[in-house]
């Protein structure tokens, strides 16, 4: 027998393996035919798995099945098909899927990975925590305020010349959540701070790209391979050292009366806890929960803002619409804040439409099912994985007018009021929405609005000619780079 001869024993053996297991699983949604071993990789032109996706969804509908390496993958799409799965049938559905990248990120620990008990454990706790030094008491929003006042600054120090959005935005995302989590800010220009930002975009858009995708599909053999992926982990430990170095310092200075931000609460919980072995407060839950809450915080935040600012460089008139209802809601003699919101009806309606139009996360997270699941006349074997396809949601052409285009009229009645509709589902539906929801949704609020309060945003390129392409679209959709000039209003200095 010759080699070649052997390669095809082996693939054909393979495969019927992949056949058997197919078949024992039960009826799983239709999709294309996998490779052995590699699944559906080939398929994936240029590693664009979204359009991949959205050109499987033409032709199988709202439920099909993908092949990621060996590992099948139920993909979910359009609202109706995400309501039924993640709502109607949520308990069936409520399982974290396999994410490999953000396992070993953060070690198989906290809340975003978690499953069952811990996932309610932590859960419950980073909510009642956060909303404990958020909204309720107004603690946060005065860090957003003055984060926005400083990223102003940075901004107005530019003198109205060009630069790029990231220079405000990243270090201000990025030390709201740093004060909620461990309790101080960075200054802007500390070293170490972008440093630690400059890596953090680094990992994200490493984790969008091919390398992300193929780490994802075969995470046993990328392990061990050389490529770009490592880099995301190495970037990542370093945060994690960050925290562990905070909690240290937190531990030795612990007041248990006085908790002074997350890690605080977190230690007092762990301390009361401390007879209980089967307790999910520890430190290992603790870093993981931290990190990700930063990940999430900083990311969801900042980028969002730049494709929002990108959007507004492309259609000026939404911009001017924005200052007409700043300066007679608001003014210039004071800060916004959350409570001009209500007012605001066109504004509110347009950053609403900046998450739907932008699609930071496409694909969400992957879940999978608890039991072998009956949905929509297939079986679905216990432990398989869930992409709800949330690009499917957010441009569901029966949910939203003009959907692929950029149209703020999805959130304003016929009176010009606000109105969300069900569909609006950027951070996800259900029990497993994310927990950073409303924190995100204030400080965009807060932090778009006094940009546009200070300045107009100016491209130096004409409206018609700005391409709005993501950078990298695959576990988010990276804004493409851009730089723009933050022009003060006429008469301010």
């Amino acid at each position: 027998m010759d080699f070649g001869q052997a390669i095809f024993l082996l693939l054909a053996a393979c495969f019927s393996c992949l056949l058997f297991k197919m078949f024992r699983k039960g009826k799983l949604p239709p999709g294309p035919t996998p490779l052995p071993l590699l699944g559906n990789l080939l398929q994936i032109k240029n590693g664009a798995l979204v359009k991949y996706l959205q050109s499987l969804h033409e032709v199988y509908g709202p439920v099909f099945t993908i092949y990621m390496g060996a590992r099948p993958v139920v993909v979910i799409c359009g609202y109706k098909a995400l309501k039924e799965a993640f709502i109607d049938q949520e308990e069936d559905f409520i399982c974290r899927g396999s994410l490999p990248v953000l396992e070993r990120m953060l070690h198989g620990f906290g809340v975003s990975i978690a499953n069952h008990k811990r996932w309610k454990q932590l859960r419950q706790f980073s909510i009642m925590t956060l909303k404990d030094f958020g909204m309720g008491k107004g603690l946060i929003e005065d860090k957003i305020k003055e984060e926005a006042q400083c990223m102003v600054q940075v901004f107005r120090n530019t003198k109205g010349g060009l630069c790029e959005p990231s220079i405000g935005l990243d270090p201000a995302a990025a030390n709201v959540i740093y004060s909620v989590i461990f309790g101080e800010r960075y200054d802007y220009e500390d070293e170490e701070f972008h440093t630690l930002l400059n890596m953090l975009v680094d990992g994200f858009v490493i984790w969008s790209s091919i390398w992300g995708k193929m780490y994802d599909m075969f995470p046993g053999a990328m392990y061990y391979l050389p490529g770009p992926h490592n880099r995301i982990f190495k970037n990542f430990l370093k945060l994690e050292n960050i925290l562990r170095e905070q909690v240290k310092l937190h531990q030795e200075t612990l007041d248990s009366n006085c908790p002074r931000d997350f890690i605080d609460c977190f230690l007092i919980r762990m301390e009361q806890e401390k007879q209980n072995e089967s307790s999910e407060f520890h430190i290992d839950n603790l870093i993981s929960t931290t990190m990700a809450l930063i990940l999430g915080g900083i990311e969801t935040v900042s980028n969002t803002m730049k494709h929002g600012f990108h959007l507004l460089l492309k259609y000026p008139e939404v911009q001017d619409k924005i200052h007409d209802e700043i300066q007679r809601e608001i003014g210039q003699h004071r800060s916004p804040t959350s409570e001009d919101r209500p007012k605001m009806p066109y504004t509110n309606a347009v950053i609403h439409e900046i998450h739907r139009f932008c699609d930071l996360f496409p694909m969400g997270l992957n879940h999978s099912v608890m039991y072998n699941t009956q949905f929509r006349g297939y079986t679905i074997p216990k432990g398989t994985d869930v992409m709800p396809f949330l690009t499917t949601v957010l441009k569901d052409p029966s949910q939203f007018k003009d959907p692929e285009n950029f149209n703020p009229e999805n959130f304003l009645d016929k009176n010009g009021g606000f109105q969300k509709p069900n569909a609006y589902a950027p951070f996800f539906i259900g029990k497993r929405i994310c927990l950073g929801q409303s924190l995100a949704q204030t400080e965009i609020f807060i932090f778009l609005t006094t940009i546009l309060q200070n300045f107009n945003l100016k491209s130096p390129i004409h409206p018609k000619d700005i391409d709005l392409t993501p950078k990298e679209s695959g576990f988010e959709n990276m804004p493409p780079p851009y730089k723009l000039f933050f022009v003060p209003h006429q008469g301010e200095h």
